[in-house]
């Protein structure tokens, strides 16, 4: 049981990162083929992904202070930056998306959007989203 949960926390972890990875598929699978309880289970996976989402927007908040914000080359960059500062942290909400939810994480943290809404958002987001799969496949 133990090895399972660590597996889960490191996959969604991971897959919350640039780095390519899939733990709703392991969420699944453990929710249909284990005794684990599924509290164990979304508590863990939402854990690992946000704490991944927020290591994203740091590293975000980190090349920042190298790179700033200030410089967009391109007019869709520019209409982008201007959408996320416009519409704030609510976005991270949709950090959970495939594609598109860790570059989200990524620009929030170098717009330097408030620290404690984007955490929230990304928690909240990720929360729902395993909380539908567990649902589903129970």
């Amino acid at each position: 049981m133990q090895y399972e949960l660590w597996g889960l926390f490191a996959s969604s972890l991971l897959a919350a990162t640039l780095l390519p990875g899939g733990s709703e598929i392991g969420l699944a699978w453990l929710v249909s083929q284990t005794q684990i309880p599924i509290w164990k289970l979304l508590l863990t996976a939402i854990v690992g992904n946000s704490l991944g989402g927020i290591i994203t927007f740091a590293s975000g908040w980190l090349i920042s202070r190298y790179y700033p914000a200030k410089i967009f080359n391109h007019s869709r960059q520019f209409r982008a930056k201007q959408w996320l500062q416009n519409k704030g942290a609510i976005l991270l909400i949709f950090s959970w998306l495939p594609i598109i939810g860790d570059p989200l994480c990524l620009l929030a943290g170098w717009l330097r959007l408030n620290a404690v809404q984007c955490c929230a958002f990304i928690v909240l987001g990720k929360a729902a989203r395993y909380w539908v799969i567990a649902v589903f496949f129970a």
